[in-house]
Formats: structure tokens, C-alpha cells, sequence
């Protein structure tokens, strides 16, 4: 157990070292908001589609309904990391980019062992779970160059510029009784938007070039609340006959009310020469340690997972954010700027043979899915859409005497493509899952 406190302990660093030195992709579309919102779900969930709102797992946790904790029966420590390329078109230019870094860190246990319940020859109706993660919650990344012709100045450069984002600390617990369980997500935001724009008179020698630039923190308290429920259809049927595969259904609901947070911004305007032998600066405007706020939409989702045993599992997930009521003193962006968005999500996995001893490609698990969302944001009062597809593996593999998961898949995607900017993409991303079952386990021998 040290060697996963210690594992955990590393990458943790390295995580937050990442939060300054990543690289990041080139989007024109994370200029609104407070950026691009990071996908929630954790990899193994990823590559089905999304569909995190009713998945249960013994081995591993879903942070998107906290009310999943409480069915882990062993302790979980999750990491993932992603490589993603992104390319960019308009009617003339394209542009691409490959980018990477660390996607999340995360670990959740039972509270109680089952382990312990089998030494004392009893089960408990009640189960308890407990979470921890630390992942992006937004990211802002672009450059974009306009250029454009007047016949007094000539050629007119403008640059935006944008960089940073937003993280977010999540503690949740959970509780199981019978078929029910409730659980809660408690977090805290934080991070850091930067946004700037260059006005560059290109023909004109020794012209006075303009700067505007306003960066801010953000930070705030985010929660969440969830329920699930879960049935095994043949019950009856495996108390006969052990060797059946159980039927299981899972009904799944989360959601949260507005989020509200505080930003501190500067903002800084200024133009500046650039002569033979001389470099002039002249400041109009340096206003620091603006407050203001802001307000993060609020969001349900519903979802149901079909289980057939170890074999495979098909689940539905539907998602709806009212990012209408929306707004954040920092970047000048009132109520009604964003629109409602939405998200349908839907996939699944296929084991052939979880229980197969000489052939490893029998105990893997083949996850599929596809996706269909709205985004808040808008161009030209025309809503941006996006779609996708995602497939991966789960690969199991023994670590201290205890089966883990390799978690390796694939998404592809592309968005806005009715629009000025359109974009596709291909993500790649691995997680890792270490298992542990002696986690408040209790000696048989005192």
C-alpha cells in the first residue's frame, strides 16, 4: 500500500508542475467562457461513449456520479494521460497541432472491506465509498492571426491570444443501502486566464503599435450531487444455478445547481515603437486587482447501463447544462451570452472470455461508442455542434498479486463544421488502474 501513496505522491507533483509548463492546442472557440471544459469522465468510461451517469464498477470508479463510490470493492488509484492532434480549417488556411500532458489524478476505496466481511462471515446491507481526483476543468489555448488592407494604413495585423485555464480539487463519499446509493461531490476551483490582443500596422515604419491585455484568477466551490439504482433482473435464476452470468440494470441521476466564483483581473493597454536604435512605450491604461464575478451553469444528466454479466454491457447517457444564466465579470460576459447546451452519448463493451487462462485477448474488454453534443457557445448566432466516435481496450494485468487495468483508447471528433473555423480531432488516451484489497482490512488473527 506505501508503494501506491508514494506513486500517487509523484504524480501528483508532476501534475501540478504540469499545470504551468503544458503545452496546449490551438482553438479559437476556448476565447469565450472560461475556455474548453475538460471531459469529466475517467478513460475507461471515455472510450464507451461518455456514458457515466448509471456505470458501476467493482474495480473502477467513476468520478462523474459520485453516488458510484460505494459499489468499488477494492481501493482504486487512476491516472490518465493523453496525446491529442488537432487541425484547424477555414476557407483559405489550415493549421494543426499535437499536443499532450497529464489528464487526470485520482484514487477512491470502500470504506468498509469486503474482505473483512467474508473473515466475519457476514454481509453488510450498507456499503461506504470515499474519492479524491485533481484534473483540468478548463483549458484556454489560442493564436490566431487576422490580417486585413486600409488604404491610408495598408496591411493591418491583428493576434489573439489566449492561454491558461482552470483546475478543480473533487472530494466525494458515497453511500449504498440494498439497491439505492447516493453520493457527493465537494470541490474547490482555481487557475489562471490569460487574453491578449496585438494591433500591428505593418506598412507604416515606425508606427505606434497597440496592446491590450487582461489575464485573471479564478476561483470558487463546485458540487455535485448523485443517485443511482441497480437490480439484478435473475436474481432467483443464479441462486439456483451459481454459474449464471447476472443480469443487471443501473439507473443513473446527477446534477447541480449554478456555481458561483470570484475572479481578480488585471488589465493593461499600451502601444509601442520600434525605431532605429531606440524602442519607446507609452502606457494608457494599467488597472490591477479588479474583483468580480461570476457564474458557472447549472447541469442534470441522466443515464441506464444493461450488464450482462462479465460478457457485455450497453449503456445510454443524456446530459443538459443551463449555461444561460452564465456570466463572468472578467471577460465582459453577461447573462444570456451562452446557450443552453446538450449532450447524448451511448456505447458499451464486449469481453469474450474474462475467465480464459491461455489466450489474454479473450480477458480484454473491447469498448465502443459515439457522441453528439451542443456547445454554449456561437458564431454568427448559429450554435456550434460536434460529434464523434470512441473505441478502446482494457487490458488486465497483475500488479502486487492484484489485477489492475490498462485503459488505452481512441477518440475521434470534429465540430463547427458548418462554420467560418471548423475543427477536427483525434485524441489518444491511457489510464492506468491500480487495484488494492487490503485496504481497512481487518487481521483474522488477533
Amino acid at each position: 500500500m506505501h508503494k501506491l501513496f508514494f506513486t500517487f505522491s509523484f504524480f501528483f507533483l508532476g501534475f501540478l508542475y504540469q499545470i504551468n509548463a503544458q503545452q496546449s492546442e490551438n482553438s479559437p472557440y476556448s476565447r469565450f467562457g472560461v475556455g474548453e471544459l475538460a471531459d469529466n469522465n475517467f478513460n475507461h468510461i471515455r472510450h464507451m461513449g461518455g456514458v457515466g451517469s448509471a456505470t458501476i464498477d467493482q474495480y473502477q470508479f467513476n468520478m462523474l456520479n459520485p453516488a458510484s463510490y460505494s459499489y468499488l470493492n477494492m481501493y482504486s488509484f487512476d491516472i490518465g494521460v493523453f496525446a491529442k492532434y488537432n487541425s484547424l480549417q477555414d476557407s483559405k488556411n489550415k493549421s494543426s497541432v499535437w499536443t499532450g500532458n497529464i489528464d487526470y489524478l485520482a484514487f477512491a476505496f470502500p470504506l468498509r472491506n469486503p474482505v473483512s466481511d467474508l473473515y466475519e462471515g457476514k454481509k453488510s446491507k450498507t456499503k461506504l465509498g470515499m474519492a479524491f481526483a485533481l484534473m483540468p476543468h478548463s483549458n484556454v489555448s489560442y493564436n490566431i492571426l487576422s490580417t486585413s488592407k486600409d488604404s491610408l494604413s495598408g496591411t493591418i495585423d491583428r493576434t489573439y491570444i489566449g492561454s491558461g485555464g482552470s483546475y478543480k480539487f473533487l472530494f466525494g463519499n458515497s453511500v449504498k443501502y440494498k439497491d439505492f446509493s447516493f453520493g457527493l461531490n465537494l470541490g474547490y476551483l482555481f487557475g489562471k486566464i490569460e487574453n491578449q490582443k496585438n494591433i500591428d500596422f505593418v506598412d507604416l515604419p515606425w508606427a505606434y503599435q497597440n496592446r491590450f491585455g487582461t489575464d485573471y484568477n479564478i476561483s470558487g466551490f463546485l458540487w455535485n450531487i448523485g443517485a443511482m439504482y441497480s437490480k439484478v433482473l435473475n436474481e432467483k435464476e443464479i441462486e439456483k444455478d451459481k454459474s449464471k452470468r447476472s443480469k443487471i440494470l443501473s439507473f443513473g441521476i446527477r446534477g447541480n445547481s449554478a456555481h458561483g466564483f470570484s475572479t481578480n483581473s488585471n488589465n493593461l493597454e499600451y502601444t509601442i515603437q520600434q525605431a532605429p536604435f531606440n524602442v519607446t512605450r507609452d502606457t494608457i491604461q494599467n488597472v490591477k486587482d479588479i474583483k468580480g464575478k461570476g457564474s458557472l451553469p447549472g447541469e442534470i444528466a441522466l443515464g441506464i447501463n444493461y450488464y450482462y454479466g462479465e460478457k457485455w454491457n450497453i449503456g445510454f447517457d443524456y446530459q443538459y447544462s443551463f449555461w444561460d444564466s452564465y456570466f463572468n465579470d472578467a471577460n465582459a460576459e453577461k447573462k444570456g451570452s451562452m446557450l443552453n447546451a446538450s449532450r447524448i452519448g451511448v456505447g458499451g463493451f464486449f469481453r469474450p472470455n474474462y475467465k480464459s487462462f491461455d489466450n489474454f485477448f479473450e480477458r480484454v474488454f473491447y469498448r465502443y461508442g459515439v457522441y453528439y453534443q451542443t456547445d454554449p457557445r456561437s458564431v454568427g448566432g448559429e450554435q456550434i455542434e460536434g460529434y464523434g466516435v470512441t473505441f478502446g481496450l482494457g487490458m488486465p494485468f497483475v500488479y502486487q498479486r492484484k489485477i489492475s487495468n490498462i485503459n488505452l483508447g481512441c477518440q475521434l471528433g470534429q465540430r463547427a463544421l458548418s462554420l467560418p473555423i471548423s475543427e477536427k480531432y483525434v485524441k489518444i488516451s491511457l489510464g492506468v488502474t491500480f487495484n488494492d484489497d487490503e485496504w481497512f482490512l481487518k487481521s483474522k488473527y488477533y
